[in-house]
Parts: C-alpha cells; sequence; structure tokens
C-alpha cells in the first residue's frame, strides 16, 4: 500500500510539474487592466522577483495593451513600511506610470485571494477583461483561480526569471498547486469560501 501511495505522489508531482510548465502568454489584444500578482517584499523595495512582475508590466503597458493597472498583495512583515501592492505601486510611479492610473488591493495574502479581491476592483470600474501578469511558473495556477472565479476571457502574460532560483520556486509551486486543486474541491463542495 505504502509503494501505490509513493507511486502516485511520483505521478501527481510529474502531472503538476508538466502543467506548470505548459503556461503560456496568451494576450494577443488590448484589455481594459493588467493585473500584476503580488510577491514578496524586500523592507521597502520590491524583491527581485517581484521586480521582474513591475518591469514586464511597464514593458506591456508601453506596448499599449492596458492602460490602468491593479496591483495586489498584503502586508509580508508587521516591521514592513509597505504591503506588496503600496510597493508595486511606488515602483511604478517611478517608473513614470501615472498614479491615477494605479489600484491598490491591500489584503491579499494568497493567489487566490489576488485575484478575489481584484475582480472586487474589476467590478467597481466597470471593467470587463484583464490580464494577469506573473511568472512562467505560476501562470497555470493564477489562470486557473481566474477561471473558477469567473473571470471574462482572462489573458495571461508571463516573464521568466533570471534572479530566482526556478528548482525551488517550480518545487514550491507543485505544492501551491496541489494545495490549490484541494481547495477546488472544498470550493466546489461548498465547504470553503
Amino acid at each position: 500500500m505504502g509503494l501505490v501511495v509513493i507511486l502516485l505522489g511520483v505521478i501527481w508531482c510529474g502531472y503538476v510539474y508538466t502543467r506548470i510548465g505548459q503556461a503560456e502568454s496568451t494576450l494577443d489584444d488590448t484589455v481594459e487592466v493588467g493585473i500584476i500578482l503580488g510577491a514578496s517584499m524586500w523592507g521597502e523595495k520590491p524583491s527581485p522577483g517581484l521586480k521582474e512582475r513591475l518591469d514586464y508590466a511597464r514593458t506591456l503597458y508601453d506596448q499599449g495593451y492596458f492602460e490602468e493597472f491593479i496591483v495586489t498583495g498584503g502586508l509580508d512583515a508587521p516591521e514592513y513600511p509597505y504591503t506588496e501592492a503600496e510597493g508595486m505601486r511606488n515602483d511604478l510611479v517611478s517608473q513614470g506610470i501615472p498614479e491615477e492610473n494605479i489600484h491598490l488591493e491591500n489584503e491579499a495574502t494568497s493567489t487566490y485571494e489576488n485575484l478575489l479581491f481584484s475582480r472586487a476592483i474589476m467590478e467597481e470600474q466597470g471593467w470587463e477583461q484583464a490580464v494577469i501578469i506573473t511568472h512562467d511558473y505560476h501562470g497555470a495556477r493564477a489562470m486557473e483561480i481566474a477561471e473558477v472565479l469567473d473571470y471574462r476571457n482572462p489573458k495571461l502574460a508571463v516573464t521568466t526569471s533570471d534572479v530566482l532560483p526556478l528548482t525551488q520556486q517550480k518545487g514550491r509551486e507543485i505544492l501551491a498547486f496541489s494545495k490549490w486543486r484541494l481547495d477546488r474541491m472544498l470550493l466546489a463542495m461548498g465547504w470553503k469560501e
């Protein structure tokens, strides 16, 4: 029995590893808003990984894919002066993005909450279509969550990382994706909100 459980675990990890490796950018036309998913702050500044997402979002903005941003993520540590969203806003403003084009979501502590709370901002603003901006290893889970949350034809824009240890990030993402699938089942059964 133990061998069967181990074998099933290996098969599941292989499936998830393949699945997270299949995420590709689907942004092929303009959308109303770009949602940058949060990642850790390093004190007052975005971590190098988060900075990659911000720089990629800036490139997409400069190419005319969207005019409005939602930056999403809560406070990483009580001693930090800014939430992830505030740190992202500060970085984008320093790159010349008008502050009035940046909408903050300061509460999220997970990818599910990033997208749930961002959807509420979209509804308040009357926006219907967004592009989700993140790293490639994170894209498959982000898109599944957006679909479960009834995003209307969500687009994905993923960047690869030159600064993150990808073996570690993909290993972490296998665990996060597995937890998401469990949460998805619980949501479907009405056991979790």
